[in-house]
């Protein structure tokens, strides 16, 4: 196991879905249906700016390797707003709309996301599951790519939801500044994975 490759609490990066080749975005552009919050898409440009985020567990304990199932806050570098899940229809496909939400990393319970396989650790594909809030009862997606792209404002930029389907929700780490975990990190972490 190579901890050079883990992927810690802390660090920035870009993530990528491996279906549609489409990095996960945020920018300053609000729904104009639905939750009218900051529109997450996907996007094919390698270099905007616009793609980086941080990844965050509920304690942020800065160096630790995410573990599998391991609870996270992904925010948007740019505009500090999280990763956020609704009940909203998504605009394209009718699934649920993801958005980015909050001020400065403080949001809300439907800002929570979990890694599903510890494969994020060591570079490869895995799939991403995004937290619904209802009525304090939780229901989970996968972060998803509908292969539907917008038009007016935001031509070309592929629609993220929250889904059901496994296609499309394939994602690793691409780009980014990988914060190294500590000596007490990787001795407290063992790396295991279960089927599930």
């Amino acid at each position: 196991f190579i901890y050079t490759n883990a992927v810690t609490c802390g660090s920035i990066i870009k993530l990528v879905n491996t279906d549609y080749d489409v990095r996960l975005h945020s920018h300053d552009v609000n729904y104009g249906s639905g939750s009218g919050q900051q529109s997450v898409t996907g996007l094919k440009d390698v270099t905007d700016a616009g793609s980086y985020w941080q990844d965050k567990n509920t304690d942020y304990c800065r160096g630790l390797p995410i573990k599998c199932g391991q609870i996270i806050r992904l925010t948007h570098l740019s505009s500090k707003k999280n990763l956020h899940s609704h009940h909203f229809q998504s605009p394209l496909s009718r699934n649920f709309e993801v958005s980015a939400f909050g001020q400065n990393g403080i949001g809300d319970e439907g800002d929570y996301s979990s890694f599903l396989s510890q494969s994020v650790i060591t570079g490869k594909s895995f799939g991403m599951l995004v937290m619904l809030a209802d009525n304090c009862f939780y229901y989970v997606r996968y972060l998803h790519v509908s292969g539907s792209t917008f038009s007016h404002p935001i031509p070309g930029h592929f629609e993220i939801s929250s889904s059901k389907s496994v296609y499309g929700s394939s994602w690793k780490t691409k780009e980014g500044v990988f914060i190294q975990p500590s000596e007490d990190s990787k001795t407290q972490y063992e790396p295991r994975h279960e089927d599930l």
